[in-house]
C-alpha cells in the first residue's frame, strides 16, 4: 500500500486549484497527476462513476471526488488547521464562501478565460499538457482545440467590448474588495486558510490568476491578492509578510468587516441563483416527496432538475436547479440550525444588511440532500 495520496487534476482545472492548496497547507502527502494517466481511467474513474477532476485515490485505494467531499474525507485524518472553524459565526461565514466563492465565480472565471482572446494560445496549450504532457506543440494545441471548442460550446455570449468591460469591472471590483481585506490579514478569518480561502482559490488561481487576461489585471490593480494566490500554493502557513500573526483563527468568533464585505459583494452579485435553486427544489420534493435514501439521479453525479415556476420577492421566474449547489447551501443552512437561537441571533446581526444571504440561509427544506457513492441521494426532514 502506498503511504501517500494521489490528486488527479490539472493547472487550468478550477476545481482542482482548491484541492490542491488544501492538500499543502494541511501537510497531505501527495503526488499530482493528469488526467492523461492510465490508472485514472483503469481504477479512479470506474471506481467514483465520475469523469470529472479533481479526484483523489487515498493510499487505501479509496476515491473521493469533489473539492468538499475530499475536504470533509481529510479533515477526519488532519485535524490540525481546521478548514471549518468550531465559532458559530465564523463557521456560517466558512459555508456560505464554500457556496459563493466557489460556485458564484464560476461563470464569471469561465466568461473571462473565454470572451478574452488574449487567453487562447496559452490556455489551449495548457488543456493540451493535461492529455499529452509531453507532446510537440502542434499535438498541444490539436488536444487544446478540442477542449476548448468543448468548453466554448456551453453558451459563450458575444465578446462584444461591453460585455468585457461589464466582466472587467465585477472581477475589478472583487479585487478591490479582496485587496483591502489583505492589508490586515493574510487569509480570511485571521493566520490560517479557512475553507473560505481554498474556495475562492478555484476563481483566483486556475482562471484569474494564471490566464494572461485575469493575471496581468491582478498584477496590475491587487499585488496583495496575487501574493496571496502565491502564498496559497506553498506548504508554508505564515507568509513572510504575517509573520507576526499566530497561526489560528480570529479570536472571540470575529469575521473581518473586510471579509464580511466581500461576502456581502458575492450575494448580491451571484446569490440570487441559489436562492431560487432552493426554493426550486423544495417545490419538486413536496411535489413527489421521495423515500429516505433514495438516489435522485443515478446516471448524473451532478444533475440538473428540470426548470420550474418559482416565485420569489414578488417576481416569478424560470429556474433550472443543481442539485449540487442545492447541497452545498444546505451546507450553510444545516450549521445554522444547529445553532441556539442566541448564536442565530448574532449571526442575523452579522448579515441584517444582507438580505439575500439571509434568503440562503433560512430557504424551506422539505428534504435534505445526501452525497452516497458520489450521487445525491434524500434525506426527507
Amino acid at each position: 500500500m502506498a503511504d501517500h495520496y494521489v490528486l488527479y487534476g490539472s493547472y487550468a482545472s478550477y476545481y482542482t486549484a482548491k484541492s490542491r492548496s488544501y492538500l499543502r497547507k494541511k501537510g497531505v502527502p501527495f503526488v499530482e497527476r493528469l488526467p492523461s494517466d492510465p490508472l485514472f481511467r483503469s481504477k479512479v474513474r470506474p471506481t467514483s462513476g465520475s469523469h470529472r477532476i479533481p479526484q483523489l485515490l487515498t493510499p487505501e485505494g479509496e476515491v473521493f471526488q469533489d473539492t468538499v467531499v475530499i475536504q470533509d474525507h481529510l479533515e477526519t485524518r488532519f485535524t490540525e488547521l481546521p478548514a471549518i472553524p468550531d465559532s458559530p459565526k465564523q463557521r456560517i461565514f466558512v459555508h456560505l464562501m464554500e457556496l459563493l466563492a466557489s460556485e458564484g465565480l464560476v461563470r464569471l472565471a469561465w466568461l473571462h478565460r473565454w470572451m478574452f482572446e488574449e487567453n487562447y494560445s496559452f490556455v489551449k496549450s495548457d488543456f493540451g499538457r493535461s492529455f499529452k504532457p509531453q507532446g510537440s506543440d502542434e499535438e498541444l494545441l490539436k488536444y487544446g482545440n478540442l477542449i476548448a471548442d468543448r468548453m466554448m460550446s456551453y453558451g459563450l455570449p458575444q465578446s462584444t467590448p461591453e460585455a468585457r468591460a461589464e466582466l472587467d469591472r465585477t472581477y475589478q471590483e472583487l479585487l478591490g474588495l479582496f485587496e483591502t481585506h489583505l492589508i490586515k490579514h493574510p487569509y480570511f478569518l485571521g493566520g490560517h486558510p479557512s475553507a473560505a480561502d481554498y474556495a475562492i482559490m478555484g476563481a483566483m488561481h486556475a482562471h484569474l490568476g494564471r490566464d494572461p487576461a485575469g493575471l496581468r489585471m491582478m498584477q496590475d490593480h491587487a499585488p496583495r491578492t496575487f501574493r496571496w494566490v502565491e502564498n496559497m500554493l506553498t506548504p508554508e502557513v505564515q507568509s513572510p509578510e504575517f509573520f507576526d500573526v499566530p497561526v489560528a483563527y480570529l479570536q472571540n468568533d470575529e469575521v473581518p468587516t473586510t471579509a464580511l464585505n466581500l461576502l456581502k459583494f458575492l450575494a448580491t452579485e451571484f446569490s440570487q441563483q441559489f436562492v431560487l435553486g432552493a426554493l426550486a427544489f423544495d417545490q419538486a420534493m413536496r411535489e413527489e416527496p421521495p423515500e429516505s435514501g433514495t438516489v435522485l439521479d443515478s446516471e448524473h453525479d451532478q444533475p440538473t432538475l428540470a426548470a420550474r415556476s418559482v416565485h420569489y420577492r414578488g417576481a416569478d421566474y424560470q429556474h433550472k436547479t443543481s442539485l449540487y449547489a442545492v447541497w452545498l447551501g444546505q451546507r450553510a443552512q444545516r450549521a445554522y440550525q444547529s445553532l441556539s437561537q442566541q448564536q442565530q441571533n448574532a449571526v442575523d446581526a452579522l448579515i441584517i444588511d444582507a438580505p439575500l444571504l439571509a434568503d440562503l440561509l433560512r430557504a424551506p427544506v422539505s428534504v435534505w440532500l445526501q452525497r452516497v457513492d458520489n450521487r445525491f441521494a434524500a434525506e426527507p426532514v
